[in-house]
């Protein structure tokens, strides 16, 4: 009975009508990197360095000290800092420094609801003149630099797109969970 009752749910969820995403022109510019051969986690810290209101983080998994300080040395600057990872891969991984960043008043949610929150998007200045999304395989951590090969784009001045994976972000954090004590390592 507790199968069929978890197959249907499943069934369904997995039938939900989809919308077919909207089509927009191409704006502003595009800067592309591929590890281990370009130093991408250096384009990472200086998009977080250039920050001026706000920085919206979904992560996959979070292990990379150069990047978690960039991210407390924005907040530490007055740069609004937030923080959404996949509880499971927090979990598993030891190295994760999502409690280095709550720490350092960086407000932290779990992704719970999918079996993996693969996202790796960081948001930056979203109502600004000049916003930035950063996105692709890479990992925010050590390996991705230094052992993976691994992409990422950088999208500076598109507006449509900036909203778009705004609005994405929001509906992640909506269903997110807050990190609390009981989850700290």
């Amino acid at each position: 009975m507790l199968w069929l009752s978890l197959s249907s749910l499943s069934w369904s969820y997995a039938t939900e009508t989809k919308s077919i995403p909207e089509t927009f022109p191409a704006q502003g510019t595009v800067q592309v990197a591929f590890s281990p051969w370009d130093d991408t986690q250096a384009l990472l810290i200086d998009a977080i360095a250039a920050a001026k209101t706000q920085i919206l983080v979904q992560a996959y998994l979070l292990t990379s000290r150069a990047i978690a300080s960039g991210l407390i040395d924005a907040r530490q600057r007055g740069v609004d800092v937030k923080v959404m990872a996949d509880s499971r891969q927090h979990e598993d991984t030891t190295g994760s420094l999502l409690n280095l960043l709550e720490q350092n008043n960086i407000p932290v949610w779990l992704e719970t609801r999918y079996r993996h929150a693969h996202n790796k998007v960081l948001l930056i200045d979203v109502v600004g003149r000049h916003p930035v999304v950063i996105t692709g395989s890479y990992n925010f951590t050590w390996g991705a630099q230094n052992l993976n090969a691994e992409n990422l784009l950088i999208f500076r001045d598109n507006r449509r797109l900036t909203d778009r994976y705004a609005k994405n972000w929001e509906r992640h954090w909506r269903q997110a969970t807050p990190y609390t004590v009981s989850e700290k390592k």
